[in-house]
């Protein structure tokens, strides 16, 4: 794992900036003369994570004091998704949002127009399933990259995704994936308090992303043209696009996870579970309209040394809430759940337990994380050093994918035959149109089937 706070705080003058950019960017970046005085960059997604990516990498430019970025391509299947973030984007960043008619792009195949376009890198924000194929497009293309997660809703996906990372490694191409937990300062030194063995060895994980839920659908039947439209405004309630909510969301705690077990394993590269087990289902999101996904999860997963990681995932209102991480050491425990720490039990005379604190986190104005991470991406990008957060992206989703797996079947399942076995949900092989007909249909009564734990087969 990159350590990007130490290695790319630099700050380059925007001249200098601005020619070792090109020395260093893609084939298409060094066509421009090398006094160039901005980033060229370009989205496809314009939700809103892709708007607000497109914020944070303006901002992050402006918080280094370098070479400004500039929004210059714009792609998304819909008409009123773009006009609207471009209109969002315009008032809120004015010249530095430049995207005229031409380089605005709709449909399922707007993306080629953006990476047609002269960028130094773009980002990916549309729906995780067509994140493996935007992504190997980029690359092919010669682009830097940002992408956000989960990058891949299959196992198919995953390897598409990972093999792309190998041909932009060797094209040299700085790779973000947005797991800002790493370029957040807490949990840096979190890392460092682990490393340093402020807790002693990790025996057990807990992890959590248990919530109220996120939006509910946002078009009913009457407003869409047809059942592939309905699914696509509809996305995070469908598989075969989001991935369920262990995949969207639950992801950064895994994520976390998979590094703190990394460095107690090789003190730096995260690892990944060898194996999980888990339960899940809908017990509260039961309507039609919530798609196929579950509203809980609960995983059990398992490392190669043996160390455990207990996993929860939630959207239902009203009941105990938390997005935290904890680690159970030999020495002590660390949690980022309420104030970040490391703490030690004191048994009282009366039999209770008294929490003492040994270590806290006391940052404060910490620059936000998702603007972090832009700026360690383009202060690589300027320096020409090495950057690629593909690997771990992948497998962190793919992390997610086999707890999926797990608790969608009721079984256990290997880390690597969920990845060499697991079914395919998106249909890569297929052009996508609104006249196609999604991998997943309603029933006469609305409903979608819903996976089945001791029933459902999620290997190929």
């Amino acid at each position: 794992m990159p350590t990007p706070r130490r290695s790319f705080l630099k700050t380059t003058a925007a001249a200098g900036a601005a020619a070792s950019l090109t020395a260093a960017a893609s084939p298409a970046a060094t066509k421009r003369a090398a006094k160039q005085d901005f980033i060229r960059v370009g989205v496809i997604g314009c939700g809103g994570r892709g708007s607000g990516a497109v914020g944070d990498a303006i901002n992050a430019a402006q918080a280094a004091g370098t070479t400004p970025v500039k929004l210059v391509a714009m792609a998304d299947v819909f008409e009123d998704h773009l006009s609207n973030k471009h209109n969002q984007l315009s008032k809120q960043f004015g010249d530095q949002v430049d995207v005229p008619e031409g380089s605005r792009f709709i449909g399922f195949d707007g993306y080629r127009g953006v990476l047609e376009q002269d960028l130094d890198y773009v980002i990916i924000a549309t729906p995780p399933g067509f994140r493996p194929i935007h992504f190997a497009a980029a690359v092919e293309k010669g682009l830097h990259i940002f992408c956000e997660k989960p990058v891949a809703t299959d196992a198919p996906g995953i390897r598409k995704f990972l093999a792309a990372v190998e041909e932009s490694k060797k094209k040299k191409l700085k790779v973000g994936v947005g797991l800002q937990r790493h370029h957040q300062n807490s949990y840096l030194a979190v890392a460092d308090q682990i490393r340093d063995g402020a807790i002693g060895d990790i025996i057990a994980m807990k992890v959590y992303w248990n919530s109220g839920g996120v939006w509910d659908p946002r078009k009913s039947r009457e407003q869409v043209s047809g059942e592939m439209e309905y699914q696509m405004r509809n996305w995070y309630y469908y598989c075969w696009l989001c991935g369920d909510q262990i995949c969207e969301q639950h992801i950064h705690n895994l994520d976390v996870g998979n590094w703190w077990a990394g460095i107690k394993a090789n003190g730096s590269e995260p690892v990944f579970p060898t194996v999980a087990r888990g339960m899940g289902g809908r017990e509260v999101r039961t309507a039609a309209k919530y798609g196929n996904i579950f509203d809980h999860t609960a995983c059990q997963f398992e490392y190669a040394d043996g160390t455990q990681m207990i996993s929860e995932g939630r959207h239902q209102p009203g009941v105990w809430n938390s997005v935290s991480e904890t680690a159970h050491g030999s020495k002590g425990t660390l949690t980022t759940q309420g104030r970040t720490r490391i703490y030690t039990n004191e048994k009282q005379d009366d039999g209770s337990f008294k929490e003492n604190i040994e270590w806290a986190y006391r940052g404060r104005g910490d620059r936000s994380p998702y603007v972090q991470e832009h700026m360690d991406l383009q202060a690589a990008m300027r320096e020409g050093s090495d950057y690629n957060e593909g690997t771990y992206g992948a497998m962190s989703t793919m992390t997610a994918i086999l707890g999926r797996m797990a608790c969608y079947s009721g079984k256990e399942i290997t880390m690597e035959d969920a990845l060499n076995n697991g079914r395919q949900l998106f249909p890569y092989d297929q052009a996508l149109t609104w006249e196609s007909e999604p991998p997943v249909l309603p029933g006469e009564d609305g409903f979608y089937e819903v996976p089945t734990p001791g029933v459902t087969n999620v290997l190929s």
